[in-house]
């Protein structure tokens, strides 16, 4: 299969109007004109630049309006909008589940899992979150608890959201080894 930015109009041409000078010419003149057209056609494409990051700001947060974006918060940045824009459909197709709600933490707050209320022995209908970003603090707490509930289902209830953090430390220990022999002589 040819690519169509790699056609050019004089190959497309029959043997005997590629000999004709003027023809050939006129065709190979046309040739920067015809890859300047492919060029804004495909800039017309919106997913072709979604997925290449190049939109604007306003027109990911006009297309997460027509697409139903669950959580979307014009603040984001353009990085975060267009993953949720790239994620959307799936969102809808799992809206409710354990999956979406840890995609949806993972593409806002980085990494996150849910457990829900069997996996830990709490109570029926409940599920908690646990997370290991130090940015999902109180001031970002409402942030968090909106984008959780926007994908969760209407009979699930979030109890809890841990923090868990790991430090690398520096840890030194030792052994010692003491051999002693007790000859007594009588």
């Amino acid at each position: 299969m040819t690519n169509i930015e790699q056609i050019s109009i004089y190959d497309l041409l029959p043997p005997n109007a590629q000999a004709d000078p003027t023809v050939s010419a006129a065709a190979l003149s046309l040739d920067s004109h015809m890859r300047e057209l492919t060029q804004k056609a495909k800039d017309l494409s919106f997913y072709r630049r979604l997925l290449e990051g190049k939109i604007t700001d306003a027109e990911a947060d006009e297309r997460a309006w027509q697409d139903h974006v669950d959580f979307w918060d014009t603040s984001l940045p353009l990085e975060q909008k267009i993953q949720l824009l790239l994620n959307a459909k799936e969102f809808h197709r799992i809206k409710g589940t354990p999956a979406a709600i840890e995609d949806l933490i993972t593409i806002l707050f980085g990494e996150g899992k849910v457990e829900e209320w069997f996996e830990y022995g709490g109570v029926p209908g409940y599920y908690r979150v646990t997370t290991n970003n130090p940015e999902v603090t109180l001031d970002r707490a409402q942030e968090f608890y909106r984008a959780v509930e926007s994908v969760t289902r209407l009979s699930a209830h979030l109890e809890e959201v841990i923090l868990s953090q790991t430090e690398s430390l520096q840890l030194y220990f030792g052994t010692g080894m003491v051999v002693n022999e007790h000859i007594i002589i009588r």
